[in-house]
């Protein structure tokens, strides 16, 4: 299957699109002198971009006859969709692009070329990451065998990394996700007042109220805090984030991005299952508590999120210090 124009619909989250590297850096390696253009909502389209692998990007304008237009006169030869929605196939079908890959998902196999049957459980390993090299393996793209270990990785890490504690205390799918604010707090504190290091807090223009209760109480505690919550586009964001030495963070894109710039990184897991989207490499832990009802994947805790309340934040700082040395 030769192919010299690819477009490739992206994933619309920022967790997801660093799970889909992998399988965007293997397709790279089997179509090196195919261009590649990558289609994408403006939230994710600066982690894409900084990419080898992306030749052009196309920020996805959320009006759908605008970009068929445009995508038609581009006469890309082959689609992917790595997102599942029906939107996307129809999308890439009305603007005449003769092979269309995806999962068949969402009713929309009637609108690719090569639907491709998405896999059941226990079929491939359980991380998210392999979702998306597996589509390519069987539409025939790449050939290789399905890795070991999920292998995700962002370009990004500064050479030497500065003397501040990451912290990003919110997570958009829901209040389950989220560890307790003052438990942030003080396990940054125990981190940071053994090396005086510095403490940088993250989060989106919802995460605002947090991330200013959380700076509160380290200020209180005469502890060195920048405050960047609603401050930082993705871009930024990467680059921020590649300047600490260990990053504390839920279940959320924050997360996958600093493990995948290999920053020490610790994650606390409740609601959400840690073996299908947590971090990877050797320099990422998870801190969970074993309760009988986690993980739910419920947005919000109908009970009293004792998957989190039972996390102390020093058992979390002692992660990260064991982490750091």
């Amino acid at each position: 299957m030769e192919f010299s124009n690819i477009l490739i619909r992206a994933t619309n989250w920022v967790g997801d699109a660093v799970m889909s590297l992998p399988a965007l850096r293997a397709l790279r390696d089997h179509y090196p002198h195919a261009k590649m253009t990558i289609l994408a909502r403006p939230w994710v389209a600066d982690l894409y971009g900084r990419e080898a692998f992306c030749d052009e990007l196309i920020p996805w304008p959320g009006y759908q006859w605008k970009i068929v237009s445009e995508l038609r006169q581009r006469k890309f030869d082959s689609a992917i969709l790595l997102q599942n929605a029906f939107g996307a196939a129809a999308t890439v079908a009305l603007a005449g692009i003769a092979r269309r890959i995806g999962y068949n998902r969402d009713g929309r196999g009637f609108l690719l070329t090569d639907a491709i049957a998405p896999p059941r459980p226990g079929e491939i390993p359980p991380h998210e990451s392999y979702y998306y090299l597996e589509l390519l393996r069987r539409s025939g793209l790449i050939d290789i065998p399905l890795p070991s270990e999920p292998l995700v990785r962002l370009n990004g890490r500064s050479a030497s990394p500065e003397p501040i504690v990451g912290v990003s205390p919110g997570a958009a799918y829901g209040g389950a996700k989220r560890w307790l604010p003052e438990r942030f707090a003080e396990a940054a504190r125990q981190i940071a007042v053994k090396d005086h290091d510095s403490i940088m807090l993250f989060g989106t223009d919802a995460e605002k109220q947090v991330c200013a209760d959380i700076e509160k109480i380290l200020t209180e505690a005469g502890m060195n805090v920048t405050n960047m919550a609603g401050k930082t586009p993705l871009g930024q964001f990467i680059e921020l984030t590649g300047r600490c030495r260990v990053f504390l963070t839920n279940d959320s894109g924050s997360m996958h991005i600093a493990s995948a710039l290999g920053i020490p990184t610790v994650a606390i897991f409740g609601a959400t299952n840690h073996i299908t989207t947590g971090p990877t490499g050797p320099l990422a832990r998870v801190v969970r508590e074993p309760v009988e009802c986690s993980p739910c994947l419920k947005r919000e805790c109908p009970i009293d999120h004792r998957c989190m309340t039972r996390v102390s934040a020093d058992r979390v700082a002692t992660e990260a210090l064991e982490l750091l040395k």
